[in-house]
């Protein structure tokens, strides 16, 4: 049995990005452990909140929710404020997680590592796959986190790979997704730059069965309050399933071709 550490910057990053090689981890008996950095709380609003509950109550609510449908064994929440995207004005507040101090930060994570005694830690590629400050700072976080950590534990960085869209063109025109940016390749990241990485830097395609796109699908659904889920939830299921089909990983500690397989297989 294996230990995973996932380092993720908002609650519903776990169930777009990587909810499908945490249930599969789960399904092989593997202890699976998810860090939250940030509350949340520059999310959508949702229209029916209850009197006294915040954004920030609502998401932590349906990340419970999701983590039961995944299988996540722990969760553990850092607490820093949410940063908001690119210009907002969050983006200077001394509390956001774009703004907090490398050392004591990665020295959680790190902490937390050493506690799980974790074999695998997943973070983000150096663009934080889409340009979000908060995504970018879960990568310096974790690879500062890792530099930290002696032994044998192996380092993943989440990613997108922005050549696959290309392999299966005709697919892509019969689900009706030939206009749709992120179906093709051709989505930018929060700050105008290409999301995810080209095919020549990732390690790692772990293809999804049916019944983990499944989980996938049921994980983003406990999201629901939130802008980012509704949209991918809108897709068709075939639609759905053909996007989410496959997570990828760089691996920079262990270099070579691009490979579809289990990581720790490998």
């Amino acid at each position: 049995m294996a230990t995973w550490v996932f380092l993720h910057a908002h609650p519903d990053d776990e169930s777009t990005q990587t909810s499908g090689t945490m249930a599969m981890a789960h399904e092989r008996g593997d202890r699976v452990v998810l860090v939250v950095a940030t509350d949340g709380e520059q999310g959508t609003t949702p229209p029916d909140l209850k009197p006294g509950e915040s954004v920030s109550d609502r998401r932590h609510a349906e990340l419970t929710a999701a983590a039961a449908v995944i299988g996540i064994d722990r969760v553990v929440w850092l607490g820093y404020a949410d940063s908001g995207m690119t210009g907002w004005a969050q983006n200077k507040a001394p509390e956001a997680f774009c703004n907090a101090d490398l050392d004591v930060a990665s020295q959680r994570v790190a902490d937390i590592l050493r506690e799980e005694k974790a074999d695998a830690f997943v973070h983000y590629d150096p663009h934080g796959s889409y340009g979000h400050p908060d995504h970018i700072m879960v990568h310096r976080v974790g690879a500062a986190a890792a530099a930290k950590v002696t032994g044998p534990m192996r380092v993943l960085e989440e990613t997108i790979d922005r050549d696959a869209r290309g392999d299966d063109p005709d697919k892509i025109e019969a689900l009706g997704l030939a206009d749709n940016d992120f179906a093709t390749g051709a989505a930018l990241g929060d700050d105008g730059k290409p999301i995810g990485s080209p095919r020549s830097e990732i390690r790692w395609a772990v293809d999804l069965p049916q019944r983990i796109i499944d989980i996938k699908h049921e994980a983003l659904a406990c999201h629901a309050s939130q802008s980012d889920a509704e949209f991918f939830l809108s897709l068709p299921r075939p639609a759905f399933d053909f996007v989410f089909k496959t997570e990828w990983y760089r691996e920079p500690g262990n270099p070579g071709p691009y490979t579809h397989a289990w990581p720790l297989d490998g």
